[in-house]
Formats: structure tokens, sequence, C-alpha cells
């Protein structure tokens, strides 16, 4: 019945009736923590890092398997991490525990901000913890995209920037560009969250069209469905 619908509205769809299907809904994850453990179990099977497609097994990453050049860290460059797609930070600034800070977060008498305040705030740690937002990622991807927002950076034969060797994502002047086959997952990820959690800032006007674009030219693919049935 899903067939012939817009990807993103399937994932709007999978994600309002899978937990009255499974008794388990993603509502009731509400700590990063425990997302990244489920994250793990869910993501085990395929084994692949969303921006390089490197194979992985366990916290390991296998290189040789995308060809991927190291930037600065074998070490990073060889351990899993959990991507937030849509940063934290991108949407933690619309809390004011982030901004502010909140007479919860207190350290003696020193008052901290940040995403460790903003993480006591159940609204933003439902939204960290949201498994349809976390990624297997290369370490030293994750680290060096930080919390840059999406574009197209332009072409690889003329870029100036960092690149990844067989790994062709790219980072530019604070702007990061997934390879072809991950921009249709990174673009509904982004709707989705702008759709669950509305009001947060999660899609700029300016990126509204060119994550349609990127829905529209990479549809969903069988795994990903797989993933979103699980969650």
């Amino acid at each position: 019945k899903l067939k012939g619908m817009r990807p993103v509205w399937i994932i709007f769809i999978l994600s309002v009736l899978t937990p009255v299907a499974s008794g388990f809904a993603q509502t009731e994850i509400r700590h990063f923590r425990y997302a990244k453990k489920i994250a793990a179990k869910l993501h085990a099977e395929r084994g692949q890092t969303i921006y390089c497609r490197c194979r992985y097994s366990g916290k390991k990453i296998d290189l040789k398997s995308c060809n991927y050049q190291v930037a600065s860290s074998l070490k990073r460059a060889s351990r899993l991490e959990w991507e937030h797609v849509v940063p934290a930070e991108a949407f933690g600034w619309s809390f004011p525990e982030w901004r502010l800070g909140s007479e919860k977060c207190r350290r003696g008498k020193k008052k901290y901000k940040g995403r460790k305040c903003a993480e006591k705030n159940p609204d933003f740690a439902r939204m960290e913890a949201d498994l349809y937002n976390l990624f297997p990622s290369v370490g030293e991807v994750n680290g060096l995209r930080s919390n840059y927002s999406m574009a197209e950076v332009g072409a690889l034969g003329k870029f100036s920037g960092q690149s990844f060797g067989g790994c062709e994502a790219k980072i530019f002047q604070s702007k990061f560009e997934p390879m072809d086959f991950a921009k249709g997952t990174v673009a509904r990820a982004y709707l989705y969250m702008d759709h669950e959690y509305p009001g947060r800032g999660v899609v700029s006007d300016k990126n509204q069209k060119l994550f349609e674009a990127w829905d529209k030219l990479h549809p969903v693919e069988p795994w990903e469905c797989e993933l979103y049935l699980k969650i």
C-alpha cells in the first residue's frame, strides 16, 4: 500500500503507525545513551556507514571496504560513531537551556548551559534520541562534519576542501555534502525531524528545496524501509 507514495510521507506514516503495531513507541526512547544501544542493534545486520558505505563490525570500521583515505586521525577513522544527521546544535538553540542555562544546571554555585543542560529538558532529550535521525558513521567524518549544514559544494575535480579518498563526501567552508547514495536518506531525516518537531528550526527556508530535490532524486531504498519498520 506504500508503493507509489512520496518517500518522506512513508516515513511520517510509519512513525505514527509502527508504535501501535509494535507496542514500543519511539517516544519511549528518551536518552541518547540508550538510543545508541538500540541503533547499534537496528543497523548491525546491514553494517554500513551512512556517508561512505564503509563496512563495519561492532565498533571497528573496515576502511579498505570503501577505499577510505584518512584525513588526520587513523584512530578516529577506524572507530564507529553515531551521527545525528540533523546536528543536536541545529535544534538545540531553540531550547533556552542550551542558550541560557537553567537553575537545574549547576556545578556547585556555577550555572552552565549548552547541550548537557538541554538534555535535562525531556523535549530536547527525545529529539536527541530520535532513531530516525541516528546513523552509523566513520568517526573521523562525524568529527569533521561537526555541526555543518548540508549543501552542494561542487564537483570533486575542482574541489579545494576536504574529502576522503574513495569516500567522496566533501567538506568546504563549513558546509557538508554527502555522497549521492546518502543524499536521499539525509533529506528524509531532515524533513522528518522538521515535521515531527515543528518550530525547532530544523530545516531553513534555504534548504527546504534542497532536501525536497534530494528526496526526489534519491528515492527511499529497501534497507531504509526495513529500518523504519524496525523503529
